[in-house]
């Protein structure tokens, strides 16, 4: 298991439940979401362990990359959000499992043990969020977003000047800075202060 978390004490936490289930291992961790994308790319874990608020790419877009080179690769996320629409944006990025931080003493073997059947796992409070969601849908508001796009406003939200975003993503500073001008206009915002802002209420990025 692969386990993505940018505090050393959870991650700390996480591996010795895992660690104390017999046959069960941890094959490495990771502080950030691009970290975790290319650890899971190097070490093949059977499953990650994805907390949603990730630095440098947030939970989301990682398990969609993961999960994209990978489809085999099951991926629980821990967050401290139980959205109905953060985790239908979860479950559309390929997580099969959804665990509020609160509940992982109480349920995380058992989320573990379906994900390594390829089972979902939904605790009954996320579970009711999900439920509530499909008998009253979500009336959505405002531009729908890329991937790539999601990526960007994190990494100007995070402080990131254009030229770092361009290395970040592998692009030309004059791609980068298109994308986010042409992001910016899609959006209507007109400064780094109103992505920020952007990037937080829409759990992009945290604040």
């Amino acid at each position: 298991m692969l386990l993505v978390d940018d505090h050393e004490m959870l991650r700390k936490g996480l591996r010795s439940a895992i660690e104390a289930q017999q046959g069960w291992e941890v094959c490495g961790e990771a502080r950030t979401g691009r970290e975790a994308v290319a650890k899971a790319d190097e070490l093949h874990p059977d499953i990650v362990i994805m907390d949603f608020a990730m630095p440098d790419l947030n939970g989301m877009e990682a398990t969609r990359q993961i999960r994209a080179a990978a489809p085999n690769t099951e991926v629980l996320i821990l967050s401290m959000h139980q959205s109905e629409r953060l985790v239908r944006e979860m479950l559309n990025a390929g997580a099969h499992g959804y665990l509020l931080k609160t509940d992982t003493g109480e349920f995380l073997i058992a989320a573990l043990k379906a994900l390594s059947e390829h089972k979902p796992f939904f605790t009954p409070q996320v579970s009711a969020v999900v439920l509530q969601g499909y008998l009253k849908p979500e009336v959505r508001e405002g531009a729908e977003l890329t991937p790539r796009e999601r990526e960007i406003i994190q990494l100007i939200a995070e402080g990131k000047a254009t030229k770092e975003i361009a290395e970040v993503l592998g692009i030309s500073v004059k791609t980068a800075d298109t994308h986010r001008t042409n992001l910016m206009r899609k959006l209507k915002l007109h400064s780094t202060a109103d992505v920020v802002r952007y990037a937080i209420r829409n759990q992009i990025a945290q604040a």
